[in-house]
């Protein structure tokens, strides 16, 4: 027997994009030590109360189903942080909760896409996109960003991959990029979605994590709140990456039927979790700042060390959680790069390839480990980086 052609397709005729990440991990299995500056992981955990107050939540008999769309309280909580943030009045219904965010794009994707439905997003993306869009049995449209105008998409290009589609899917603050979409550029990008009557799908879980400009939620712009599914998660701006809780926000209509999708498929997220949630979002802005004030600081790391090289050129890294840094100049491609800088110097960070053909040539710098620890990796990176431009001139 074998498989649905839906689950054994899901990475198309490429591989998931992961292979870096698993070498790194063989090698640390196998007693090597290596410098992780691979994937989105905090380096402090989660709070010490959070987890307190998930303990008591479960202690307390908060272990059986829980409602499925959320706890009233958290969904009430995510609806007053949405209307703050993005000025638009939201309420509890128009509120989902899901078992974080990855399980969000899953979920808007199904409310937005019927089989066979042209699916866009840009491209770079954070690896699981496409595999996401087939999941739903939609078809993933790539439309690329350019390194030369700091990854910032284009209106005019999405307008023309745009007849027949369906959906659009952004990420701001971008990961791979640390590219935050301008006034400009989201407007543009709105009134695409308008012409051409698509669902937006916006990826929104780095909201917390903005080192310089602002970020707009498309759904504060006119004509977008009816059209727009919003994906946050308390994955990143609370260091809860393991707990799996996010939400979509959605028109009510859409919300409706979303709780039927999780009645049939992950039947809600566990009470104690949502307990721990709401009491994280209860510590309030000052303790999102102090989760995310470490990956500013390290970002200002990493461009000081990279402007004092002419080897590798630094994306603007405006937000989020990581680096992208621009190494054509060695002659290699972001994969060769990557897995010899792990080879040769034990340092693990990713392909620019893994997030699509518009990043081949760089490679992702995950802002994961402590400051020194960081400022030493990166050093070596470059060395090695400048090593190698010089062998190609």
């Amino acid at each position: 027997m074998r498989p649905s052609r839906r689950i054994s397709t899901l990475n198309g005729d490429g591989d998931d994009g992961w292979g870096l990440f698993v070498a790194a991990r063989r090698m640390i299995d196998a007693g090597t030590p290596v410098v992780e500056l691979t994937i989105g992981e905090h380096d402090i955990g989660t709070d010490a109360r959070i987890i307190e107050a998930m303990q008591a939540s479960a202690m307390a008999g908060n272990t059986g189903y829980a409602m499925v769309p959320g706890i009233d309280a958290l969904r009430d909580h995510v609806a007053e942080r949405v209307t703050a943030r993005s000025g638009v009045a939201t309420t509890r219904d128009n509120v989902m909760i899901t078992p974080g965010g990855q399980a969000a794009l899953f979920m808007a994707h199904h409310a937005a896409c019927d089989e066979g439905d042209r699916a866009l997003y840009i491209d770079p993306y954070y690896a699981t996109y496409p595999g996401t869009i087939r999941s739903v049995g939609a078809v993933p449209v790539a439309v690329q960003a350019q390194s030369a105008k700091g990854f910032q998409p284009d209106p005019d290009d999405i307008a023309a991959a745009a007849p027949g589609a369906r959906a659009l899917l952004i990420n701001s603050p971008n990961n791979p990029t640390g590219a935050i979409y301008s006034d400009e550029t989201m407007r543009g990008i709105a009134r695409v979605v308008r012409d051409h009557d698509l669902w937006l799908i916006s990826d929104e879980v780095y909201d917390t994590q903005v080192w310089e400009g602002h970020h707009i939620s498309p759904r504060s712009l006119p004509g977008m709140a009816e059209r727009t599914l919003q994906i946050g998660s308390l994955s990143k701006s609370h260091a809860m990456t393991g707990s799996r809780c996010g939400w979509i926000v959605a028109p009510e209509a859409v919300t409706e039927d979303l709780i039927q999708l999780a009645t049939n498929t992950n039947y809600g997220v566990a009470g104690f979790v949502q307990s721990a949630g709401l009491f994280a979002l209860e510590l309030g802005a000052d303790f999102e700042a102090e989760v995310a004030a470490p990956f500013r600081r390290r970002r200002d790391i990493v461009l000081d060390l990279v402007g004092r090289q002419q080897a590798v050129r630094a994306i603007p890294a405006q937000g989020a959680m990581y680096a992208m840094l621009d190494i054509r100049a060695t002659g290699m491609s972001g994969e060769a790069f990557a897995f010899a800088l792990l080879e040769q110097h034990h340092i693990a960070v990713m392909p620019g390839e893994s997030f699509g053909q518009a990043a081949a040539g760089h490679i992702r710098v995950a802002l994961t480990v402590e400051d020194e620890r960081l400022r030493e990796a990166v050093a070596v990176l470059l060395e090695f980086a400048g090593t190698m431009a010089g062998e190609q001139a």
